[in-house]
Formats: structure tokens, C-alpha cells, sequence
């Protein structure tokens, strides 16, 4: 597929797949073609076999700043129901691929690209770098965006982003779980290139099992948890990573995995 307002591309050497969203003139806010275009790409990087992390990013001043909002005129109720379920659908995608996906993160993470950097599974920050869930500020709200935003933060804290819009420092926001890294802006692409590529370098198999059965278990009792991830993890050993892993330790080299 061509692509007119992401970016795509495939490292064979490193095994990462980079998505680019490229609308800097908006701040990369989302409108119906680069929200298409971003759930394609995430879709092909899924399926290509020599991909094994996902890594996300913006063009220009910010990371994305929400929705466009010159799309929200003039629509049904109706309409703006599938309107707001296709901006969304990248958010959903994330978590149901088995490649694990990283949000490399700067400027401004605002509405829906708050949403999407909270959807990711690991996200890296510039240090200078804010997010906020602020459509309420313009008489909207972000209740689509808050589904991933709560599933780090917690109900009082996402009310709270939720109720009042304000930006919060990247700081704030590893302190609350919504990032896993904060490195100073003028590193940014050179520390996210690096931690997608150590992910990159484990085992496949080992990985997506990993990512598809947290996401699987998170929404079951307690006690199911543990029977779902044990049989997740006996799968896991009937593979040939399992072994050859295990085989490379003994004998003190690194290990060759298959492609997955």
C-alpha cells in the first residue's frame, strides 16, 4: 500500500518496523486518512515476518495533538459514531497484534494521541515532552482515549485527566505509569532506536506469547490468570526459542531464533 500521511518502513538488519505519523503542518492530528493508514501499517508490520517491534512516532514539532477537529462538522449522530470508532481503531489494533509496539514520544501527546501513546506498550519520552487528554477544554471530551489512559493511571488520577485537560510534564507522567522512560529531547531517537532493537534481539516466540497473554488475562479472575499463563508459558516451552535458548545458555553463546 502506498502511504500519503504516515511513513512506513522495515529494517531487515534490526527487525523494526518504523511508523511515522506525517501531518506536521496539524501537529499530526488524526483525520480519517492517516487513521487508516496507521491501522494498515500496524497491520502489515503484523504481518511481516521479518518484523519483530513496532515503533511509533511523529514528524515535526509533536507527536500528535489529538483529532482534527475541521472533520467534526455537519454529521449524524450515527456518522459521528463510525466517525470516532475509526480514529480509535488504531488504539484498539495495538493491543490485539502480538508484536509488541513502542510510542516514541515528543512534544505534545494531546486527546487521541495521548490515547495512542497509552495504548502502546512501552513508550519513551523527551524529557520536554507533555500529554494531556484536552478535548474538554473545547466542550468535548476525550471518553474514547481514557479507556487505555485508566488501565495505567488508575480511576481517581483518570478522572481527574479526564475532568480538567491539563498537560502534564513527562515526568509526571512516568511517575504515573504512563511512561516507562524519560531521556533528554536531543537523545530521544537515538535512545528509542536503541530499546527498540534490544527488544528487538529476544526471542520472537518468547515475546508476542508474552504481549498476547497479558492482554488476554488481564480482564480474567485471579485464580484464572494463573491457569491462562500457565498454559501459555507450557506452549512457550515446546518451542524451538525455548530450546535453543536454553541450549545457547549452556554453551555460552548467543542465541539464534527462528522468525516469527
Amino acid at each position: 500500500m502506498e502511504y500519503e500521511q504516515v511513513l512506513y518502513s522495515v529494517s531487515s538488519i534490526t527487525h523494526v518496523a518504523h511508523i511515522t505519523l506525517n501531518r506536521p503542518e496539524s501537529l499530526n492530528t488524526f483525520n480519517t486518512r492517516m487513521s487508516g493508514e496507521l491501522y494498515d501499517a500496524l497491520m502489515a508490520a503484523e504481518s511481516d515476518r521479518s518484523v519483530r517491534v513496532i515503533l511509533i512516532e511523529g514528524a515535526g514539532k509533536s507527536f500528535c495533538a489529538g483529532i482534527d477537529v475541521k472533520e467534526l462538522a455537519g454529521k449524524t449522530a450515527l456518522e459521528y459514531r463510525e466517525w470516532i470508532e475509526r480514529m480509535e481503531r488504531p488504539l484498539l489494533a495495538i493491543a490485539k497484534i502480538k508484536k509488541p509496539v513502542i510510542v516514541q514520544l515528543h512534544g505534545v501527546a494531546a486527546a487521541n494521541g495521548m490515547g495512542l501513546a497509552a495504548a502502546a506498550d512501552l513508550v519513551i519520552a523527551a524529557d520536554t515532552a507533555r500529554m494531556g487528554l484536552t478535548a474538554i477544554k473545547v466542550g468535548l471530551n476525550c471518553v474514547g482515549p481514557i479507556l487505555p489512559v485508566a488501565r495505567c493511571v488508575g480511576r481517581k488520577k483518570a478522572l481527574e485527566l479526564l475532568l480538567f485537560g491539563d498537560l502534564i510534564s513527562a515526568t509526571e507522567a512516568e511517575r504515573l505509569g504512563l511512561v516507562n522512560r524519560t531521556v533528554p529531547e536531543n537523545r530521544l531517537a537515538e535512545e528509542a532506536q536503541q530499546w527498540a532493537e534490544t527488544l528487538a534481539s529476544r526471542s520472537p516466540v518468547a515475546v508476542q506469547l508474552a504481549k498476547s497473554g497479558f492482554y488476554a488475562a488481564e480482564d480474567m479472575a485471579y485464580e484464572q490468570q494463573f491457569t491462562y499463563m500457565n498454559e501459555v508459558f507450557a506452549r512457550l516451552c515446546t518451542s524451538e526459542d525455548a530450546k535453543e535458548g536454553v541450549q545457547a545458555f549452556f554453551e555460552k553463546r548467543d542465541p539464534v531464533w527462528q522468525e516469527k
